[in-house]
């Protein structure tokens, strides 16, 4: 009954003050507060804000929207277990591994897309002299990436 008589209130405000927009000469600004006001009035006459109130003040509503958030919280958690169980650390570091593996073009002496895992002991060791070549090679290096991915295509 209370939000019956608020909603009520709140339209013949709103058309109040429409009216006194369109004594102004702002038809179009009154027309569309008039159309604003009327929303309340309308719900109430429909029954929407009756069946608003009362979903809103009954306990076992308010006890289902718990049991929802309880399900919704249950369902966040396997799922979140799941995926760090999903898998142990080798299978991970493997899987990384490989992924850094897939960026080498073919034909090409290391990844395309940066510096990544080299493999031997050697490698991870360069020597100066040889550092000093790879520097003087390195735009040739990068034109035949350029080559090996063209090649690849078929350009």
């Amino acid at each position: 009954m209370l939000a019956e008589t608020i909603c009520s209130a709140v339209s013949a405000a709103g058309l109040g003050i429409a009216a006194v927009t369109a004594y102004r000469k702002r038809f179009l600004t009154a027309t569309r507060i008039a159309a604003y006001s009327l929303v309340p009035i309308g719900l109430v006459l429909t029954g929407v804000v009756e069946w608003v109130a009362g979903i809103a003040f009954k306990p076992s509503v308010w006890l289902g929207f718990g049991v929802l958030g309880l399900s919704w919280l249950l369902f966040m958690t396997t799922r979140a277990i799941e995926r760090r169980s999903g898998t142990t650390r080798a299978e991970r570091k493997a899987a990384r591994a490989a992924e850094r593996n897939e960026a080498v073009a073919p034909a090409a002496s290391a990844p395309s897309l940066g510096a990544g895992a080299t493999a031997g002991p050697a490698a991870a060791k360069p020597q100066p002299r040889a550092k000093k070549k790879q520097e003087a090679a390195a735009p040739g290096d990068d034109f035949s990436d350029i080559e090996a991915i063209l090649k690849k295509h078929g350009i």
